[in-house]
């Protein structure tokens, strides 16, 4: 017996599903936590210090997230609770960090050595097509 299953099932059901994806600024680390519909006192966000990352919960219970910031932990520098911030509009809790100086220093670095590095034409090189 073959069972059918109604249209857009899977659809349907991820559609109230928080999404959480990262997308930094030039001057901010940025996180966005979108499908919550809650207004912004509800939610809390702060930094764990004993853990190195930050916590983000509601006050009704209806969402928990903890995440760090693999960028501090590379440069091994510590978290600061005054560089934290976060907005909530469209459904959507927008999590901001304020850059450390040095972590933008590296940046700025890294950006000078990419522009060192010869890229190659748009010229196919040896490759032929046969």
């Amino acid at each position: 017996m073959e069972r059918k299953w109604p249209k857009n099932t899977m659809r349907s059901q991820a559609n109230y599903l928080p999404i959480f994806m990262r997308k930094d600024t030039k001057m901010n680390f940025q996180w966005r936590i979108r499908n919550l519909p809650y207004p912004k006192d509800v939610y809390s966000v702060c930094v764990d210090h004993k853990e190195r990352c930050i916590v983000v919960r509601t006050t009704n219970k209806k969402y928990y997230k903890k995440f760090s910031i693999p960028d501090l932990d590379r440069h091994q520098l510590p978290l600061d609770a005054s560089s934290l911030s976060f907005a909530h509009a469209n459904c959507t809790l927008i999590i901001s960090y304020q850059k450390p100086k040095e972590i933008l220093v590296a940046e700025a670095e890294l950006q000078k050595e990419l522009k060192k590095v010869k890229t190659a034409h748009s010229s196919d090189g040896d490759c032929k097509t046969q």
